[in-house]
């Protein structure tokens, strides 16, 4: 397997640093509002690469971790007069129903920072002892000038990454690019104790030092890959790495840095002040999961994915096209002594190109479409069943994929089926008339018809 590492440029060969466990950590949400489309690309794009490792490898622990403590929680619950709990509790639970939707299976650890503060202070702790932290004027903050490779993720000279950086230039910072890793907490926002040796008093963490703590408690001091979207190169995980670092003596925080392109709108950059932000929930109110998950893996995850009308009907077309290879062979079992053929394994070993992997599986649908006899339909809907699993996809019976958009339709299935007969008894008896009222009535509700070889199947195109 093959992987672009952000650190180095360039693909490399992925050699994992002990093969009988994978270590993956990927930035999860900050829980303060529902996710964006945007939100949703890094989770599918790494759920494939989680499952293609869980294929070759024996155990892979995979971390995607939630921001339950920020400053846009805490103005959302202030909003609200309520508790952060409360918001967190709301949105994380909002997050896991889309995830779910779009066939995100659940990371083996799903790490919140509440729950980490004592090894959050404790890796701060170190930084200071080391000279790699300070306090001052109740905070603490990271050295920048203390190590000396930091800007190498991000290939910016450290005297010009001030411009983008999430800092506030204040007096008390010895150098303007050091960053926070304690800040003071107020008596109405949340906060802990920090150690009397700080001399800060009451705070909570600042945002990179949450993720560093909660990788080194679950997955230990070197990790083999870490993921994320393209905007957080700089400064959150350039910030990530220069921490954990120095607070481990030196040694690398991650092995692979992989990053996934940023998702726009009609070409445009999706932003809240444009209002051209497009929610998951309110996606999935008009098009089913497995189409969102298809039309996010259309691109490759490296490269900006466009998000339009289009992608969403596209999708569900290619869909189409696979279950229905697979709905014309159901009277065949899968020959389960097959998997998917080397040729999209390939693909997908190549930096997880999703693209190529597509194609290989609408290969299999075309020879699956094709296939005479009964051994090559089973063999050819094993690879095809066992590639769609690779990829989080066909994983439900077609005839459940051809009716989910029924329920806005005023027939029903049986009803549909009927009126399917009845058309095929018709021109049975060359009565042509009846056969295209029952399929124009029928495409009035959605319902299109279809007449193959196989015999006629139908679809909704709601």
């Amino acid at each position: 397997m093959q992987l672009h590492n952000t650190a180095t440029g360039r693909k490399e060969l992925f050699v994992p640093q002990d093969p009988q466990r994978i270590t993956m950590y990927v930035c999860g949400p900050t829980v303060y509002s529902y996710a964006h489309i945007g939100n949703a690309r890094p989770a599918v794009v790494f759920d494939v690469l989680a499952r293609l490792l869980r294929r070759q490898y024996p155990r892979v622990d995979y971390a995607r971790n939630i921001t339950d403590i920020d400053d846009k929680i805490n103005a959302a619950a202030a909003r609200e007069s309520v508790e952060i709990g409360v918001i967190t509790s709301r949105y994380v639970a909002a997050y896991h129903e889309d995830l779910a939707a779009l066939g995100v299976a659940p990371a083996d650890f799903e790490p919140r920072v509440t729950e980490h503060i004592p090894q959050i202070i404790a890796m701060i702790e170190r930084l200071i002892a080391s000279g790699h932290a300070y306090a001052a004027e109740n905070h603490v903050l990271f050295s920048v000038p203390s190590y000396p490779d930091y800007g190498q993720l991000s290939r910016r000279d450290p005297r010009e990454l001030l411009a983008g950086a999430r800092v506030e230039v204040a007096p008390y910072k010895k150098d303007p690019g050091d960053f926070v890793l304690w800040k003071p907490s107020p008596p109405e926002l949340p906060g802990w104790d920090s150690p009397p040796s700080w001399g800060c008093g009451r705070g909570r963490p600042g945002w990179h030092i949450e993720c560093s703590a909660m990788a080194e408690a679950l997955l230990g001091d070197t990790i083999d890959i870490h993921g994320g979207g393209h905007d957080l190169i700089f400064p959150h995980h350039e910030n990530e790495r220069a921490q954990s670092t120095c607070a481990h003596g030196g040694a690398v925080f991650a092995r692979y840095w992989l990053h996934n392109g940023f998702l726009t709108m009609d070409s445009e950059k999706m932003s809240k002040s444009i209002g051209n932000v497009l929610l998951v929930r309110e996606i999935l109110k008009v098009a089913p999961g497995e189409a969102v998950r298809l039309a996010l893996l259309t691109g490759h995850y490296r490269q900006p994915l466009d998000w339009n009308d289009e992608a969403i009907a596209d999708a569900r077309r290619k869909l189409d096209r696979l279950y229905g290879a697979l709905r014309d062979t159901a009277d065949v079992a899968p020959a389960t002594t097959f998997k998917a053929p080397q040729a999209f394994i390939a693909a997908l070993e190549d930096d997880i190109n999703t693209p190529a992997a597509l194609a290989e599986l609408f290969e299999l649908a075309r020879s699956l479409n094709k296939a005479e006899t009964v051994e090559d339909k089973a063999r050819l809907r094993a690879q095809l069943l066992d590639g769609g699993e690779l990829l989080g996809l066909l994983q439900q019976d077609p005839a459940a994929w051809f009716s989910h958009s029924t329920a806005a339709s005023s027939v029903s299935n049986d009803e549909i089926d009927t009126l399917v007969a009845q058309r095929a008894e018709a021109k049975k008896v060359r009565n042509f008339a009846e056969a295209d009222r029952i399929r124009d009535a029928l495409k009035a509700q959605g319902i299109l018809i279809e007449d193959s070889a196989q015999g006629t199947r139908w679809r909704s195109t709601n």
